[in-house]
């Protein structure tokens, strides 16, 4: 699968991706409850990009790489190598996650930051890495910028994996002292800045980049598949406030429909980047 890549004026994004799955329709364990197979062929927009034939969702599982001046940045880690996790059913992933993003330009010595969009299991993997016995920083220079609601919600939740993610992907970041825990609109660059967009987590946020004119919003969680964007009320039966989700995707669908931003899904498949579109009283995503 080559990568993907788009410009937003100075700014270059590159999509590395780590796993591609297709999430079957069932009543008792789909993510999205709503998105029955017949349901969503009132969407033909889906098609053939986000949902195969038989009605699955296509998600994609990728980090994606932000070249901006002065700044190589890295917006959410994936799931890791070497890490039990129960969304892989307590297998480990062995990727050559690191020699992609070297590939593309981002040895891991030289990245400057790295954004967690929120500390779910899937956005903060790769933070650290294996190094004998002990979870190290992948990023060794790096500035991890880690929301301080986000952090300070998931430290105090008593689910035990969420606190082993923590243990492995979050805290040795914090020993290390590459951890700055910043505010939900804070501004990384020049070109780069945060932007709230809760209700999947408590202090979830998305990535805006301007440049020259030009503009393109990183996701993140508030979307999970583009039918959410044909259908905003649809949220996946793990967002912590699945009303504030979808409160969130209208008002940020209305913002950004018919205009000229492209929007980068964090989870959409390939081709991952397009503009919403209004449609009859919906929207849909045009790429």
């Amino acid at each position: 699968m080559g990568m993907l890549s788009w410009k937003i004026g100075d700014v270059t994004v590159t999509r590395v991706v780590e796993m591609e799955v297709p999430v079957p329709y069932h009543p008792d364990y789909s993510f999205l409850k709503q998105a029955k197979p017949d349901v969503l062929k009132e969407m033909p927009w889906l098609y053939p990009h986000f949902v195969t034939p038989e009605g699955a969702l296509i998600l994609s599982i990728h980090a994606l790489l932000v070249e901006a001046p002065g700044m190589k940045l890295v917006v959410d880690t994936c799931i890791g190598n070497d890490k039990h996790r129960n969304m892989l059913r307590g297998q480990t992933l062995q990727t050559n996650f690191l020699q992609q993003i070297a590939d593309a330009g981002f040895a891991r010595e030289k990245v400057d930051a790295v954004v967690c969009t929120h500390l779910h299991v899937d956005h903060v993997g790769w933070n650290t890495m294996k190094s004998g016995d002990k979870w190290v920083p992948t990023f060794p220079n790096a500035k991890y910028l880690i929301g301080k609601k986000e952090y300070e919600h998931w430290s105090a939740v008593e689910d035990k994996e969420q606190q082993e993610i923590l243990d492995d992907s979050v805290k040795p970041i914090f020993d290390a002292g590459l951890a700055e825990t910043v505010e939900m609109n804070h501004r990384i660059s020049p070109e780069l800045r945060l932007m709230p967009t809760t209700g999947h987590t408590p202090g979830h946020v998305s990535v805006v980049i301007e440049s020259r004119g030009q503009s393109a919003i990183i996701t993140g969680d508030m979307m999970h598949h583009p039918c959410q964007i044909g259908r905003p009320d649809w949220s996946p039966e793990f967002d912590s406030d699945k009303q504030a989700s979808a409160v969130t995707r209208h008002a940020m669908l209305k913002d950004w429909a018919d205009q000229p931003v492209l929007i980068i899904g964090t989870h959409f498949a390939a081709p991952t980047a397009g503009h919403v579109k209004k449609d009859g009283p919906h929207y849909r995503f045009e790429v």
